[in-house]
């Protein structure tokens, strides 16, 4: 049984209260008679509220259900469609042209443009990864990734892969900080002059054919330890040492190629993590904390030895003409909170009712900021003295401006200006995108972000239209003119709202990290599509797709996307991808049936068994793919479809999780804390994938979290 504290009618997990009182509390300007009172207030004022709003979600759709069910059997009919959502309120009125009105935000918010990472909060190491990756090795990516196209060599350094790293890297420079008549494979000596770069070469010394775009330097003119260029707003460092192993056979000196990468991170209390109690739910907001407050360490055992892993700290460099430059050593951070949806045992209401965790999530986090807002010396976070809080699977217009309510009485609670906390949608529920405007729009005072999510998207897509009949299998869905419209609309309708130089537009992962030379053949799409960010999985994918941004101008492409006037297509965002007409054949069938099954085994075993609720899973292929609640959704909600109209049985479905669960056995034969599923299949594990299947369309949304939290505190609570 969880030991609880009474607080002003409360009843908080011990584990919990001691978190917030000794450690959240002390130092934020905050007593603990006002952040228990206040956290009461949010329980009594807004509880019945997010109750409220998730009946509706269901009201709505049962009424899209039925209209299914009474044209079950008849050609789907667009126009009708639309207008029946609009008569149910699904739908809802647009209104006039407007901008934003967010106050000041961080430059890696408002004007400069590049990778965001995502990782689990609960994870120290992850976090502090996440955040030390602002700055990557270029050389590093290339030589140990397959961005060359090929796999690095086994055993020591590979002096002809390390050719073609330096080759590379040189071309990519010559790309984007050109000199003139020079090419960068040819440099000898770098030097400054007068405030300019001096490159010499075998038949003399250029510049810069953008002079403008040095920044600064580090050592002496003549003899610089390294020199900082810039191209469209972001950092690039070359690494002088010519007594590195590198640095020795390089004609310039030049040791390695540094970028700055991921501009921003996203620290995660959300899908990639299992927080399901009142100690889970400590852990992930004091390594929150830890980072707000610039002391978060953890103790990494690597290649034998061991170190202590901290946060970077800011950089500093002579400017061209003098004085000093700082540049930031850490990505900015923001938090993702948990959507409306679930409760939290860690805090029960008088009633005994379980709190919404999202409003414990908004105070808290917001909480733990305070420090770094209440900073006198030392990097800050925002510099604007913002906090950064995106809000997940939030369905239309009403549920964007209830977050917009919880944080003017989170803002009241602890005692900071309204719009302090700058609010980020992400774009992954239907509802939310046919309104994207209307909720921008109640929001509009503290959005900061917006992005697309495609499998959260298309998990509730295919939940949305359960009824409408059998959808298509999970790979054809990328093709459908629903995505095209979706992935466009979020950028133009952004671009209409002003959030051009004040917000994000964001784009979603790339989910195959041991994919990079395929990363660097398509994630430059985002950056043309107009995304001033998108997700990658790994500092490594951060510093490859930072190449991205150096050859795109993001904003240019914004400006010459707003002045296509592209149309609004909401016809073909409502376009259900069935398989009406597909006649899937028995193999078919059953290669979709197995690769969803995997997935979801590949998934849950880890989550329920271990908590670790995003990781690098082997697909049926063995290819690592990253894994987290959302690619779960869509499979299981794909597979839930499927068996509610007939495509496929029960007794396939077991089968082919039964068959599955011996392929995810062998894929972590080498893990020691892994329990097998078969040949018993009794475990928690697998029986939390049977019902992700065979009751997934009975769940809230399609969601998985109510399953997986239920068996995860079976498993800890000794319920087995």
């Amino acid at each position: 049984m969880t030991d609880r504290t009474p607080r002003h009618g409360l009843l908080v997990d011990c584990r919990l209260a001691d978190f917030i009182e000794a450690e959240a509390l002390p130092g934020s300007g905050v007593n603990a008679e006002t952040f228990w009172r206040g956290l009461a207030g949010i329980a009594a004022d807004l509880g019945a509220r997010n109750r409220a709003l998730l009946e509706r979600r269901e009201d709505l759709q049962e009424h899209i259900d039925a209209w299914h069910l009474a044209r079950r059997g008849q050609p789907h009919d667009a126009e009708d469609y639309a207008n029946f959502l609009r008569e149910i309120g699904y739908l809802v009125p647009e209104g006039p042209d407007f901008s934003i009105e967010t106050g000041p935000t961080d430059p890696e918010i408002a004007t400069l443009c590049g990778p965001q990472l995502v990782v689990p909060v609960m994870n120290a190491r992850y976090a502090l990864n996440a955040a030390n990756a602002r700055w990557g090795s270029l050389y590093d990516a290339l030589y140990g990734t397959d961005a060359l196209g090929s796999a690095p060599p086994a055993g020591g350094y590979d002096s002809a892969r390390g050719a073609e790293v330096v080759a590379w890297a040189k071309g990519f420079l010559d790309d984007v900080v050109p000199l003139t008549g020079l090419a960068w494979a040819d440099a000898r000596h770098l030097c400054m002059q007068s405030g300019a770069l001096l490159v010499e070469g075998p038949r003399g010394t250029a510049g810069l054919t953008t002079p403008g775009q040095f920044a600064g330097y580090r050592g002496s003119e003549m003899a610089p330890t390294s020199v900082l260029l810039r191209q469209n707003g972001l950092y690039i460092e070359l690494v002088i040492d010519r007594t590195h192993s590198v640095g020795r056979s390089d004609p310039a000196g030049i040791a390695d190629v540094r970028l700055e990468a991921a501009l921003s991170s996203i620290m995660d209390c959300e899908d990639s993590v299992a927080a399901v109690d009142g100690a889970d739910k400590a852990l992930a907001y004091r390594n929150w904390l830890g980072l707000m407050r610039g002391d978060l360490a953890e103790e990494v055992t690597k290649g034998g030895g061991s170190f202590t892993r901290r946060l970077a700290p800011d950089a500093e460099f002579t400017a061209p003409l003098g004085g000093t430059l700082r540049v930031k050593g850490r990505a900015l951070m923001l938090v993702r909170n948990v959507g409306h949806l679930m409760t939290t045992p860690a805090v029960l209401d008088p009633e005994g009712r379980e709190l919404g965790e999202g409003l414990l999530d908004a105070l808290v986090t917001t909480l733990c900021a305070l420090h770094d807002l209440r900073k006198v010396e030392g990097p800050r976070n925002s510099v604007t003295g913002s906090v950064y809080v995106v809000k997940p699977k939030m369905h239309g217009p009403d549920e964007v401006a209830f977050a917009d309510d919880i944080f003017t009485q989170v803002e009241a609670i602890l005692g900071v200006p309204r719009y302090t906390v700058k609010l980020g949608i992400m774009d992954e529920e239907r509802r939310t995108s046919v309104n994207l405007k209307e909720c921008i729009r109640a929001a509009r005072h503290r959005l900061a972000f917006i992005n697309t999510g495609f499998l959260d998207r298309t998990g509730d897509e295919i939940w949305t239209s359960m009824e409408a009949g059998p959808m298509l299998a999970k790979g054809a869905m990328k093709s459908q003119p629903w995505i095209s419209a979706y992935e466009d609309r979020n950028v133009d309708i952004g671009l209409a709202c002003g959030l051009a130089g004040r917000a994000q537009i964001g784009k979603g992962m790339w989910a195959a990290p041991d994919r990079m030379a395929a990363m660097l053949a398509e994630k430059i799409a985002h950056p043309m599509a107009g995304a001033n960010c998108a997700w990658v999985p790994s500092p490594t994918a951060a510093t490859l797709h930072a190449t991205h941004y150096h050859r795109v101008d993001v904003f240019a492409r914004q400006r010459a996307i707003a002045a296509e006037h592209r149309p609004a297509r909401l016809k073909d965002l409502l376009t259900i991808p069935l398989a009406a007409g597909v006649n899937y054949s028995d193999e078919e069938i059953r290669a979709e049936l197995e690769n969803n099954a995997q997935g979801i085994l590949g998934y849950v075993v880890r989550w329920v068994d271990q908590g670790v609720g995003c990781s690098k899973v082997p697909d049926i292929h063995d290819v690592g793919l990253m894994e987290d609640r959302a690619t779960c959704r869509i499979s299981s909600q794909a597979i839930a479809n499927w068996l509610h109209h007939s495509v496929v049985s029960e007794g396939q479905a077991m089968d082919a999780l039964r068959k599955m669960a011996v392929v995810v056995d062998r894929q972590n034969a080498g893990d020691p804390a892994y329990v097998p599923m078969a040949p018993g299949y009794a475990g928690l594990a697998f029986q939390a994938a049977c019902d992700l299947v065979f009751f997934g369309r009975v769940q809230p949304s399609g969601y998985t979290e109510p399953v997986l939290h239920a068996r995860r505190l079976q498993l800890k609570d000794g319920r087995a």
